[in-house]
């Protein structure tokens, strides 16, 4: 299997898994609502741990994929920036993995 089918293959299991679980948190939450969810998630020291976690990825994901999009002018990075806040870093890291191996590889078979 190659590089990129295993960066595509995480991207699924990366929103289907995190979606998973937003979903029950929303079905089964009364007055379920964004506002709500975050709140939520901050409440005790566990969920705030994920969640500067999760903020650090987030920079350090744009720190890498940014320049290096631009570097290897890979069309609509940009669209991952929105994605991975409204979906998962979880779908969009790999996701952006993905489109990177398909630019590289175009880029070899051209030469």
């Amino acid at each position: 299997m190659k590089r990129k089918h295993i960066y595509l293959l995480l991207s699924v299991l990366g929103i289907c898994y995190t979606w998973y679980y937003n979903i029950q948190y929303f079905n089964t939450v009364k007055d379920a609502n964004l506002v709500g969810f975050f709140k939520d998630a901050q409440q005790n020291f566990a969920g705030k741990s994920f969640g500067a976690d999760l903020t650090v990825v987030c920079f350090t994901f744009f720190a890498f994929m940014i320049p290096e999009s631009i570097k290897l002018k890979i069309k609509y990075w940009w669209t991952l920036i929105p994605l991975t806040f409204l979906v998962a870093v979880a779908f969009t890291f790999p996701l952006f993995l993905y489109l990177r191996e398909i630019t590289i590889e175009h880029k070899q078979n051209e030469i």
